[in-house]
């Protein structure tokens, strides 16, 4: 369940509401390119954005469009630990089969209320977690590679979204304990691959799901030769994808420009500017994905 390619899901809208027909259709083009997992309503999704109502909603669509076809890894996470069990309380009864757990943000808590967080939700709800650190979108806040090895001691953290950008950061957390590393940025799925990682949840895959994919089935093979020229094809698109602008505003451009789903987010986030479109659209064309005038 914890290895592979899984995508970070985009959470469509269509005149400010969820688009949830079109969420159906990207499930179903997910599974049908091989997916290893689904990730719903993380950063990617734009949980910030969604009610309560709305998150616990396009949790269980997900769930429900799976069908049990590939494991769906919910996002459950809060800054406030009651919130953070009560998400992933009903994550667990929709049949969710893992959920993604982010640092909390804004209130900067210690590594010893780091610790205290996750192992609240691991010992109130009996779910798989799959640890979120992004300290840029937590205020600086994220985990020591010494508080990772204190929390894979606990039976259900059994992986870590490793999002710091940093490969001394995963090679510590290889050194100091057995937890599964993912990579929470694209372009360094095989690099982190290099220092233990076994997969990604990734952003590109909402468009690319089988490329990610073959990538990520040669790096579990250990065929890094070949696992590089995917890794070579999807570099530039990856980068322009989180580069251009702040997640997932460029990947929604990007699909409406494939005609996949809506270009459209809820404030504060704003679409990607004229200037930066056509440098992703170039991209689209430089990869095949678009055709060229």
């Amino acid at each position: 369940m914890f290895s592979g390619a899984m995508v970070a899901l985009i959470t469509p809208f269509q005149d400010g509401e969820v688009d949830y027909d079109t969420l159906d259709e990207l499930i179903a083009f997910q599974i049908e390119n091989g997916i290893d997992a689904l990730v719903p309503v993380g950063t990617t999704g734009e949980s910030p954005t969604l009610s309560y109502i709305e998150h616990k909603k396009v949790m269980e669509r997900v769930v429900k469009e799976a069908a049990g076809q590939v494991p769906v890894i919910a996002g459950a996470g809060s800054n406030s630990t009651a919130e953070a069990i009560e998400l992933a309380a009903y994550a667990m009864n929709i049949g969710a089969d893992a959920t993604l757990q982010v640092c909390p943000y804004y209130n900067k808590p210690t590594q010893q209320g780091l610790y205290e967080h996750f192992k609240a939700i691991a010992e109130e709800v009996n779910l798989p977690i799959v640890l979120y650190n992004i300290p840029g979108r937590c205020g600086g806040s994220g985990l020591t590679p010494e508080t990772v090895a204190r929390l894979a001691d606990l039976d259900n953290i059994v992986a870590i979204k490793e999002a710091t950008g940093s490969l001394d950061m995963a090679s510590a957390i290889a050194t100091s304990c057995d937890i599964t590393i993912l990579s929470g940025d694209d372009s360094l799925t095989l690099p982190l691959a290099s220092v233990g990682g076994k997969g990604v949840i990734s952003v590109v895959a909402n468009i690319v799901p089988a490329d990610v994919k073959a990538m990520t089935d040669l790096i579990l093979e250990g065929d890094f030769v070949h696992a590089r020229k995917w890794h070579h094809k999807l570099y530039a698109l990856s980068k322009n994808l989180l580069s251009l602008s702040t997640n997932p505003i460029p990947i929604k451009a990007a699909m409406a420009m494939l005609d996949m789903a809506s270009d459209e987010l809820r404030l504060p986030m704003t679409p990607l500017e004229d200037k930066q479109s056509e440098l992703l659209r170039q991209a689209l064309k430089d990869y095949g994905l678009l055709k060229s005038s």
